[in-house]
């Protein structure tokens, strides 16, 4: 079943449209992902699909059935609503259909009570009286009206049990505490709650509310690590379709299994997750690319055939080739555009001491007696990628202001090593100029050396290039002003970076261009990031600030993200089972901190491993590898075809090759994961 189409969709603001000739089905189940970089119409398009807004051409197809609901971004809530007053209004139509099911229940009750409440004539009387017409009649409309009751009737029970109406409550508690908030706050007034909490409101409305499509624009913003986590499981349990804008990549890969990607006005879909799709689009740009030479070669031949024959002894021939030309012309791949990547530098820093930082018992907070952190004692050495993670609210920018000097410390001290320059990188770009324009706000300060030219290549490295440059700062989006603070950073040619949230307001390609920016850079870095993906690329270990690591409240760890998520789901393994497990056992880190494990399943074993839930059927390892045999092969055989001049001849020929090869890639993608999971559960 379809629920959604969208058919032809073209929107225009300007003289070029931001999107056409757009099509694209949705049906229940799917995750899908919307991605490509900032400015594509990725919105527009949702709102397209929510009906806030209308395409200029084309129309959007709903099932029956379809219900349609958007994740709001702006929270206008009454003066008086509390928290759980409007999470219920989520849950409004399933109090709805609960008063209409009561309703039926009722009228089939009377119903029936009437029918068998009624005189019943003597059998002889009924077989020698039929039934007046009007009798008849009646009948008949008591029988249609009766069965239009209990149809609706088992409708509403049908659709009460697919949204577990017959378990609010405990909904309601599962969404609000998933998205962090405690059952105290369930009657405090929404008015008192901060911006970010707000919009946690609305995405824990919209859950509640489960339309059969939810529409969801950067769902993760204003979550910290330990949320997001628990909205991916939750919406991997959904049976709902649901179209995902996010930056987010692990995101994306445990959630989503169907890519879209904007870009140039055209939609490109892609099966499976994030991973796959970043993978299949290099491979398909790749055989694009192959197949368009191989095809233009094979168009020169025919071409110079022609030109020396046409006229000669070998005109049929020329002309036989012309009809060949003329199919090969009509079957011509086109090579895929490919999204541009920023070429960042971070330059040359001058070399420091060995050790860059050295913090002592740091404590700072802002309520008497309720300090944010709490004797952090951590030394930087030159070379460290230190990445800072923890809740909201944990403190982690105030970590990195009481550091640089801009707080001071309630109790410990920081000293900086011999020869440090540093640059801090401000998450609300505070740090940079709004009411000068783009080129004055990246040169540094007293540096009348740095020439506008040198500051226009600079600001092109991180994709700022035409009339963009001389406009204030003040008018830029939040993508172009964390640009424009980033080749600032650049500029300064620092030897110890501190970054707060860098990667905000950048697109996945702009972030995968940071991350290896930032892992060339030859200085010293400490960063504080929400995105796991970008936390696991860069740092090399990691401090966590939060009271889960027990006591004082902090931790450093050794090793990347990934290393202490294995690291931590290991100890609350121990925690389930009966053992004393805590994060500072020192076997535990080390294990971790080596790489030995790299995700939290990995570290079970025995019957926790025997539990986890399979994605695929049952099938015996052997019969999986033989398939996959089976399948290489014909990819290779497929793959052959492509260079060869009879099927690049053949337009129709050259497109079902190229069909089979992506088909077959994803169907290998499958088997792959398929002999993996049966490795590990058979």
């Amino acid at each position: 079943m379809i629920l959604l189409s969208a058919r032809e969709l073209l929107r225009q603001f300007d003289t070029e449209p931001v999107f056409s000739g757009v099509n694209f089905d949705v049906r229940p189940g799917e995750r899908i992902g919307l991605v490509g970089p900032n400015g594509t119409g990725k919105s527009t398009l949702l709102n397209i699909l929510a009906g806030f807004d209308e395409p200029d051409v084309g129309h959007i197809e709903r099932h029956s059935t379809c219900d349609v609901a958007m994740l709001e971004q702006e929270a206008n809530f009454p003066d008086d609503r509390t928290l759980i007053d409007e999470a219920k209004v989520g849950l409004q139509h399933l109090y709805e259909l609960q008063n209409e099911a009561l309703t039926l229940a009722d009228l089939i009750a009377h119903e029936h009570r009437s029918i068998v409440g009624s005189p019943v004539p003597p059998v002889s009387q009924a077989s020698v009286e039929p039934a007046s017409d009007e009798q008849a009649g009646r009948l008949r409309y008591d029988e249609k009206q009766s069965e239009r009751l209990h149809k609706r009737y088992d409708f509403i029970q049908h659709e009460l049990q697919r949204l577990d109406a017959y378990h609010i409550d405990h909904r309601v508690d599962e969404i609000l505490h998933g998205l962090g908030f405690e059952k105290s706050e369930y009657d405090r007034p929404l008015q008192t709650f901060s911006g970010g909490q707000k919009n946690r409101v609305l995405l824990a409305r919209l859950l509640l509310r489960s339309p059969n499509v939810m529409l969801l624009d950067e769902p993760t913003n204003h979550l910290d690590i330990a949320a997001t986590e628990w909205l991916e499981d939750y919406l991997a349990r959904c049976n709902e379709a649901m179209i995902i804008v996010s930056h987010d990549r692990y995101f994306l890969d445990r959630v989503t299994n169907r890519i879209l990607e904007m870009f140039r006005g055209k939609v490109t879909d892609y099966p499976g997750n994030f991973s796959q799709y970043w993978r299949l689009r290099e491979e398909r740009t790749e055989l694009a690319k192959k197949t368009h030479i191989a095809q233009m070669e094979e168009k020169a031949k025919l071409e110079d055939f022609i030109r020396k024959n046409i006229a000669g002894q070998k005109t049929v021939q020329a002309q036989d080739r012309m009809k060949k030309l003329e199919k090969l012309e009509a079957a011509i791949v086109d090579v895929p555009r490919e999204i541009p990547r920023l070429h960042l530098q971070f330059g040359q820093p001058t070399r420091t001491g060995d050790v860059v930082i050295d913090a002592n018992k740091l404590t700072k907070g802002f309520v008497p007696g309720q300090p944010l952190f709490r004797d952090v004692s951590v030394r930087v050495n030159r070379g460290d990628r230190i990445g800072i993670l923890g809740p909201n609210g944990a403190g982690k920018t105030t970590f990195l202001r009481t550091l640089i000097g801009e707080l001071k410390p309630d109790s410990g001290q920081v000293r900086f090593g011999t020869n440090v320059k540093l640059a801090y990188y401000d998450q609300n770009l505070q740090g940079i100029p709004y009411d000068t324009d783009a080129i004055e706000a990246v040169r540094p300060p007293d540096s009348p050396e740095f020439a506008p030219e040198r500051t226009r290549d600079l600001l092109a490295q991180f994709g700022m290039r035409g009339a963009i440059v001389f406009q204030r700062v003040g008018t830029l989006s939040g993508g172009e002003k964390s640009r424009v603070a980033l080749a600032r950073i650049a500029a300064l040619n620092a030897n110890l970076m501190i970054l707060d949230e860098p990667t905000n307001h950048l697109d996945l390609w702009a972030r995968a261009s940071l991350e290896d920016a930032l892992k060339q850079f030859e200085g010293t870095l400490l960063f504080v990031s929400h995105d796991r993906y970008f936390l696991d690329q860069v740092a090399s270990n990691v401090i966590v600030l939060d009271p889960v690591v027990g006591d004082p409240g902090w931790k450093f760890f050794e090793g990347n993200y990934s290393a202490f998520v294995a690291f931590r789901k290991a100890v609350m393994a121990d925690d389930a089972s009966g053992k004393k497990g805590t994060l500072t056992d020192a076997k535990a880190a080390k294990s971790a901190a080596s790489g030995q494990q790299t995700s939290g399943d990995s570290m079970q074993s025995g019957p926790e491993r025997r539990k986890q839930k399979r994605k695929f059927p049952y099938r015996k390892v052997e019969e999986i590898e033989t398939e996959i045999a089976l399948k290489e092969e014909e990819l290779q055989s497929r793959e052959a075809d492509l260079c060869n001049p009879e099927v690049l001849r053949d337009g129709r020929k050259a497109k079902e090759a190229v069909t089979a090869v992506d088909q077959l890639k994803a169907d290998l993608a499958r088997l792959y994961e398929h002999w993996e999971e049966a490795s590990e559960l058979n």
